[in-house]
């Protein structure tokens, strides 16, 4: 018999340093909720706002797994890795802490916010070699389907995280109805509605609210008008 915990939009933590507004779906930082730690191994997603110009200086991390996913604007990436460049929307990091790797995400333009999401998997292996990988997704590949950006590695091609997950971005047209067949064993399945209006097995998302569902092995995914969201299947252990 499936689950379900539903996160409102509105339930979300909540900081604002002026140059950084980030919304904290799970405990992050100054926000801590022991009723929202974590989904499985999905430990953050902020949603975050980053003034022009500015960003996140140096700072390190070890044995986690981190995926940014511009929304709007330009991200700057430089690290310890000797990696330095720009992703933009439509393009996806990640990067494998590990052993501990040091970064730093500015916003690229002087004239405009940069908005994307930060995501935190709790990795399956320790002290792995740090790597960093990014890649260029064509949007129209998840328009009414669901586009699978990131899966189970190591593996030579494609997005991967030492973890059992998949993660899928949909564009989905007014009325457009699909079934999202689980693809692991015990995994939950964490979907965060970007835009628009959803329905998850008849439950209602609007912009920014998310659910949880586990003790399934497939749920029902209907737009109910034109909508972004981003599907996260993550290992629940």
């Amino acid at each position: 018999m499936a689950n379900y915990v539903f996160h409102k939009a509105d339930s979300r933590g909540n900081a604002n340093h002026g140059w950084l507004h980030s919304k904290h779906t799970f405990s992050f930082a100054q926000y801590m909720d022991p009723q929202r730690m974590n989904f499985g191994v999905l430990r953050v997603l902020n949603d975050d706002r980053v003034a022009a110009g500015q960003g996140f200086g140096a700072h390190p991390h070890n044995n986690m797994e981190i995926i940014s996913i511009p929304l709007s604007g330009d991200l700057q990436h430089q690290d310890s890795m000797g990696n330095k460049g720009t992703i933009r929307q439509g393009d996806i990091q990640v990067m494998s802490a590990g052993t501990g790797v040091t970064h730093s995400e500015y916003n690229a333009n002087q004239d405009q916010e940069v908005s994307f999401l930060q995501i935190w998997v709790i990795p399956a292996v320790r002290d792995v070699k740090p790597r960093y990988d990014q890649l260029t997704l064509d949007p129209n590949d998840r328009i009414n389907t669901f586009q699978e950006v990131i899966s189970p590695g190591p593996k030579v091609d494609g997005l991967w995280l030492h973890q059992d997950v998949w993660f899928s971005l949909s564009k989905f047209n007014p009325g457009i109805e699909k079934t999202y067949t689980f693809k692991g064993t015990g995994t939950g399945l964490y979907v965060f509605n970007l835009s628009g209006e959803i329905e998850v097995d008849s439950k209602t998302l609007h912009a920014r609210d998310a659910v949880g569902v586990t003790g399934a092995r497939s749920v029902e995914i209907k737009a109910k008008s034109e909508t972004e969201f981003l599907l996260m299947e993550v290992a629940m252990t």
